[in-house]
């Protein structure tokens, strides 16, 4: 029987993030899934993911802790010793008008998207490197690429995230480890879920495609950029986003 690979999902427990665990789940990867929300139903995510006939160890820890980062990688070898695919999904937003933003809404966004994202490759990449082998999916954001008002700390950090990205694929592609980032739109999730229905019909007629997207299809661009499908790229930014930046 072949060894089955191992995916590590930051901020796996719901949205975006679960969406994209559950892909690789279905396609027969055992999971790493990173969560931070002591409310998340730990059992209830046991049960779903072990009925794809995989493993999965579910590990709370907080990206923007360097040490807490360190400490799940270890758990992640120690049970399964590899990663094959890291997907960097955790991440919050503070929204708010640059003359009325918090240093610590900057801060905290900063820390969470974009330290975070470093904390866990720090500690990912050297395994991937002894293996000489490897991926990483980034989670960036339309807004990363193209800005927008009130939202200053979250386009700093996914910004950020495209730059790191393009800068370990250059670092990494040596090694067999290749690095890309995904940039989504629009995507109906809970924090989407509770706008009112004329904020949603204002938000799909910006949008080419003139709806927005859904989870799903935010993880099957994930889970390709992680497969032998695209063994030719690395260092790209793919948007998913109904066409709003061309």
């Amino acid at each position: 029987m072949e060894e089955k690979k191992i995916a590590l999902i930051t901020g796996g427990a719901r949205g975006i993030g679960k969406q994209i665990a559950l892909k690789y789940a279905i396609n027969g990867y055992n999971i790493v899934l990173n969560y931070v929300s002591d409310s998340t139903d730990i059992k209830a995510l046991e049960e779903e993911f072990s009925s794809f006939g995989i493993e999965v160890l579910l590990v709370k820890a907080d990206v923007s802790n360097y040490l807490e980062c360190e400490q799940m990688v270890k758990k992640a070898m120690d049970k399964f010793g590899k990663i094959d695919v890291l997907v960097n999904n955790a991440g919050i937003t503070k929204d708010g008008l640059i003359a009325m933003m918090k240093e610590e809404a900057f801060d905290k966004v900063i820390d969470i998207n974009l330290k975070g994202t470093f904390n866990v490759v720090r500690n990912v990449v050297p395994f991937m490197i002894k293996k000489r082998n490897g991926c990483i999916v980034n989670i960036s954001s339309v807004v990363g690429v193209c800005g927008n008002a009130g939202q200053s700390n979250y386009s700093a950090s996914k910004a950020g995230i495209i730059g790191f990205t393009k800068s370990l694929a250059k670092e990494l592609a040596a090694r067999n480890i290749r690095v890309n980032a995904v940039a989504p739109g629009f995507i109906d999730t809970d924090m989407t879920s509770v706008l009112k229905d004329q904020v949603k019909d204002s938000i799909n007629a910006q949008i080419p495609l003139k709806r927005m997207g859904e989870a799903k299809e935010v993880a099957n661009v994930v889970y390709f950029l992680s497969s032998d499908e695209s063994s030719y790229i690395t260092g790209q930014v793919i948007n998913v986003d109904g066409g709003m930046v061309m």
